[in-house]
């Protein structure tokens, strides 16, 4: 059941979001996403102590989300390679202000405070990065995936999919078909013929 309470939280995590992916954590105040929201300042306290809480409010959520469509790739009975497969296609078929979530999460860090910073990367490793390590490491396991650090081949992964993280870089919705097919295909083989 929605209470108006929750409502308001929902609708400002929302908001939020939105406002951040746009200024970044340090070029956004509490007072912009007030007027944004078309409440009071004490309206907005009541329901996150202050800015950095409200900004991790928003990455946990996503990583909620992610941590749920992973654990769901990753009980399919089916092969590392497709369910790595299925990863990619299921972060680069979100709209573009979900993806750019995972971008802000690696840029802004820095701008928190250190028990914060440190709190969340516990999160973030034990909900996003584990998990893709977890996939990798179960296919090298199975000699569908070369050997090579666990490590590398996760943030090489992520690396190759940074560039559309940026919701400029996607247009509106959510990136074509060919294109996906074409970032994994770059990822799983090569560009080598």
């Amino acid at each position: 059941m929605t209470t108006p309470e929750s409502g308001l939280r929902e609708k400002i995590l929302a908001t939020a979001k939105s406002l951040f992916i746009q200024h970044g954590y340090h070029g956004l105040a509490m007072r912009q996403i007030a007027e944004a929201l078309d409440v009071s300042k004490p309206a907005l306290y009541y329901h996150f102590k202050d800015k950095e809480q409200l900004f991790l409010a928003i990455l946990r959520l996503y990583l909620d989300e992610m941590e749920t469509a992973i654990d769901r790739i990753t009980a399919q009975p089916v092969t590392s390679r497709e369910k790595i497969r299925d990863f990619m296609k299921y972060i680069l078929a979100q709209p573009p202000e979900q993806r750019a979530i995972i971008r802000l999460a690696s840029q802004e860090m820095g701008q928190l405070s250190d028990p914060a910073r440190k709190s969340f990367e516990t999160i973030y490793q034990e909900k996003f990065i584990g998990k893709i390590e977890a996939m990798l490491i179960s296919g090298m396991e199975h000699g569908e995936f070369i050997a090579v650090r666990p490590e590398v081949a996760t943030w090489t992964l992520l690396g190759i999919m940074y560039p559309y993280f940026y919701p400029a870089n996607t247009g509106d919705g959510g990136l074509p078909e060919d294109i996906i097919q074409q970032i994994i295909t770059v990822y799983m083989d090569g560009i080598v013929i």
